[in-house]
């Protein structure tokens, strides 16, 4: 059997503003701090452990992990960082309040850009300065392949790609595996992991700093049990 733990970063400071954060790169709120030391903690009380992390180039989930390993007495552990495991790119949506957007769009069609699995939300213009090309971190990805925002689906098949060729070989390699990502970046592993169909992935919604653990076959890495560990 081998594991894998999921976690979706504590809460940021524009969870807790309700604003569109995707790419852009803001703190963990006091209360998410307190979310990522509790995950840390949960797993060191269950006796669960990993031997290798990987998380997103985004702060909020790099300072998540930091905290939990820390907290679970892991610090030592590798991690390895992937732009393909951001949170989902909101484009021209980033930064602005979801409650005003709603008042000025509507909520159905805020509701149409936050939760449908194809639609995408209003792109960013290539030249607008939120376009991570002008982004130090993503020199090395090339510019066709940063989005200016994206739709669930197009989060996924980027994703994917780095969960085929990196995250999977540890686990073929008999490792337990900790993932800290983010909202929609794990929402596309679970339902890689569990067969989701296109519509049903709009009612997953998985928690600020709440590991999830798969248990998977040794073989064919197919899920035998899941639960949240219990952060009590």
């Amino acid at each position: 059997m081998r594991r894998l733990i999921l976690v979706r970063h504590g809460q940021s400071v524009w969870n807790l503003e309700n604003i569109f954060t995707g790419w852009t790169d803001v703190e963990l709120s006091p209360n998410g701090i307190r979310e990522a030391e509790r995950a840390g903690e949960s797993l060191l009380t269950a006796q669960i452990g990993f031997d290798v992390a990987f998380v997103s180039y985004l702060k909020r989930a790099i300072d998540t992990l930091h905290i939990m390993a820390k907290s679970a007495k892991l610090e030592w552990v590798d991690e390895f960082k992937s732009w393909r495991l951001n949170e989902r790119h909101y484009g021209a949506l980033q930064g602005l309040n979801k409650s005003d957007t709603a008042r000025k769009y509507g909520e159905d069609q805020v509701r149409i850009w936050r939760r449908s699995f194809d639609v995408a939300p209003p792109m960013l213009n290539p030249d607008d300065p939120r376009s991570p090309r002008f982004e130090p971190k993503y020199s090395g990805v090339p510019d066709s392949e940063l989005p200016l925002g994206e739709s669930l689906k197009m989060a996924i098949e980027r994703v994917l790609p780095y969960w085929e060729s990196d995250i999977k070989l540890r686990l073929k390699s008999g490792a337990d595996v900790l993932v800290v990502a983010h909202g929609n970046s794990l929402r596309g592993l679970v339902k890689e992991l569990e067969g989701i169909s296109d519509s049903d992935i709009a009612n997953l919604e998985i928690p600020t700093g709440r590991p999830l653990v798969f248990e998977l076959d040794d073989k064919t890495l197919k899920p035998i049990n899941k639960f949240y560990v219990n952060l009590d």
